[in-house]
């Protein structure tokens, strides 16, 4: 019974591990394949040659400057997960471990701010950055979404449970809250900083409404407004569509392997369930 349960379980984890890759073959598939074996009936499992030239199509286009959206995409994720990291982590710090009497009071407001509608703020955000002058630029793209309070919320959470033994020794040693959080709390934490970090970097590189309306020029474009640029109402390039969605998900997966480990132990450590 032991082994026939390991079994049944070994094929449901393989049957799981198919299906989840699924959508990556289709990809690499169809766009290393021509439009017409795209578009075939006559369903082939691999392209009957594999044009690599669609890589190189993909990214000297005049039409679509995906090198550059590539560059920004990866510009905005990197600065947003940094930006997001140090001030939701302070944020959160300030929240659970400095005396005060209305940290209650801030953080149930925080935590209403997850409760609007991103439609709402959505127009007031982009007057303001258009006032500021930032539409089609980095900054623009990059400081309205700095601070995240899904990311403050976890933060909290998790220094909660910190150990404070390791908080009184630093000051035992006549560190204050500042360095105490940066050379004990920061190093000790790395675990909830992954699994923050990963998930904000992943939500920076996919995210599409606020890069579509706020860069508007050709330059300023990301991955995803680039990706969407491929399907108009006058053509459907499939094959360059599937390449560089391919391409475009390779950092994701290099970021999620890299961090998987320490994505569950912070996530489990942070207290959501509590």
């Amino acid at each position: 019974m032991v082994r026939a349960g390991r079994a049944l379980r070994a094929v449901l984890l393989a049957a799981l591990a198919l299906l989840f890759l699924i959508p990556f073959y289709l990809l690499l598939r169809n766009g290393l394949a021509s439009e017409d074996e795209i578009t075939s009936p006559d369903w082939t499992f691999f392209p009957s040659t594999l044009r690599l030239s669609n890589l190189s199509e993909l990214f000297e286009g005049p039409t679509v400057p995906m090198a550059n959206a590539l560059l920004n995409s990866t510009l905005i994720a990197v600065a947003t997960t940094l930006g997001t990291l140090v001030l939701a982590s302070l944020a959160g710090y300030g929240l659970a471990r400095i005396p005060y009497r209305h940290a209650g009071k801030v953080f149930y407001a925080i935590l209403a701010t997850m409760m609007v509608p991103a439609a709402v703020t959505f127009v007031p955000s982009f007057v303001l950055v258009s006032s500021l002058g930032w539409v089609s630029t980095l900054r623009g793209l990059i400081v309205p979404t700095l601070f995240s309070a899904f990311a403050c919320f976890v933060f909290r959470q998790y220094f909660l449970g910190f150990p404070r033994e390791l908080e009184d020794a630093a000051r035992v040693d006549g560190l204050g809250h500042w360095r105490t959080y940066w050379r004990v709390v920061v190093p000790n934490s790395r675990p909830v900083f992954a699994a923050v970090g990963t998930i904000v970097f992943i939500g920076a590189w996919n995210s599409f409404l606020w890069p579509l309306v706020i860069g508007q020029d050709r330059e300023a474009w990301t991955v995803q407004v680039a990706l969407a640029t491929f399907t108009t109402s006058q053509v459907i390039r499939l094959h360059e569509l599937f390449i560089a969605a391919a391409v475009s998900i390779l950092p994701l997966l290099v970021v999620f392997l890299f961090f998987q480990r320490w994505i569950v132990a912070g996530v489990e450590r942070s207290g959501i369930d509590d």
